[in-house]
């Protein structure tokens, strides 16, 4: 029997934060989207560009690379067994390991550069250019070139126009995926000439065991708690539990919890304003935001109302939930006084005196 892959170190998973992505061995949802590719492979007719879209977080990017590696390892040609899963390939595989390591000859992956604090900015021109040139090389293994674009939309307009000429004269057995949480800002052209494949969020029985894996250290009741406000993705989940997520959603689910009480708001404002750098107000008026709309639509879908939305129309909470948008970017914006722009939501949801 073959032997998995090393586990990454914490530390290694924070100077290269694709590892987990390209490491993933089981497929959490998305089996008919990678049925339709694996199929496509099969064919002998495998389209040579294609565009994989849905929310952020919901595992586009780790689709891309598990079809990455079992087109790299023969999979097309039938060089694999059957797996338990479309698109499977066992992790004892030299090319699973050359992926894994970031070492394999003819696969590229591109992502947003990173600008000052880390924050992901854009696809540079230099780097589409840089990935024409490579898909149009003589894969090094005599199989395919693969390249990944990750977060697609956010390509200067210049290195959009660069991947065209690829994509109008594609190379011979070369394949380019192109990942987007907003296809929509995609050049026409570019969306007219790729596959186009929609990724759904995780549904529970695919997130549960997921984020298991990912954020074992936290209980039960603490990961339930991150699926249900991330809406079925992983990759949000994770990122609340790594700042603030369930911390501002516990003062979220109080203010909504004793909105009629009338309450003296100040220490949640406190709390949510304590950090200088503004990420507790961005994560709570997110979540507050969110709270909003998943209690809306249930009412509206008949399938009960939470109790503090009786205090308005169901019309009054929607209008509410673009006013804390409003405030909240024009508090980042602005450089408003966080606290009391939090004090100014509550007071906006605090139902009137009757």
């Amino acid at each position: 029997m073959s032997r998995a892959p090393r586990m990454p170190k914490v530390q290694e998973f924070e100077e290269d934060p694709d590892l987990p992505v390209r490491g993933m061995v089981d497929l959490f949802g998305h089996a008919g989207p990678a049925q339709v590719l694996e199929r496509a492979a099969r064919s002998g007719r495998l389209p040579h560009a294609w565009m994989l879209a849905g929310p952020p977080g919901i595992g586009k990017a780790t689709l891309g690379y598990r079809f990455g590696r079992w087109l790299l390892a023969g999979g097309a040609e039938g060089g694999l067994p059957a797996g338990s899963a479309p698109l499977h390939l066992d992790p004892g595989h030299p090319t699973f390991r050359r992926i894994l390591a970031g070492a394999h000859a003819d696969l590229r992956a591109l992502r947003p550069n990173t600008g000052e604090g880390g924050v992901k900015r854009v696809i540079r021109v230099e780097d589409s250019r840089d990935a024409i040139r490579f898909l149009a090389m003589t894969p090094a293994e005599g199989g395919w070139r693969f390249v990944l674009v990750d977060g697609a939309e956010l390509m200067r307009p210049e290195a959009a126009n660069a991947l065209l000429k690829t994509l109008e004269e594609p190379p011979p057995r070369a394949v380019l995926v192109l990942t987007t949480a907003a296809p929509d800002r995609l050049l026409p052209t570019i969306r007219s000439r790729v596959r186009r494949l929609d990724l759904a969020p995780l549904a529970p029985a695919d997130l549960d065991p997921l984020l298991m894996r990912l954020l074992p250290s936290l209980s039960t009741t603490e990961r339930a708690t991150l699926g249900r406000i991330a809406e079925g993705s992983a990759g949000q989940a994770v990122a609340l539990a790594e700042g603030e997520g369930l911390a501002m959603q516990a003062l979220v689910d109080q203010v909504l919890a004793d909105l009629a009480g009338r309450r003296h708001w100040h220490p949640v404002a406190e709390a949510v304003a304590a950090k200088r750098d503004g990420s507790g107000f961005a994560t709570f008026m997110a979540l507050l935001r969110g709270a909003l709309s998943a209690a809306v639509r249930q009412a509206a879908r008949g399938q009960g109302a939470a109790p503090w939305l009786e205090g308005r129309a169901l019309a009054e909470w929607s209008t509410l939930w673009d006013r804390l948008g409003q405030l909240a970017a024009e508090t980042d914006v602005l450089s408003l006084d966080r606290k009391q722009a939090v004090l100014t939501a509550l007071l906006w949801l605090t139902p009137p005196r009757r």
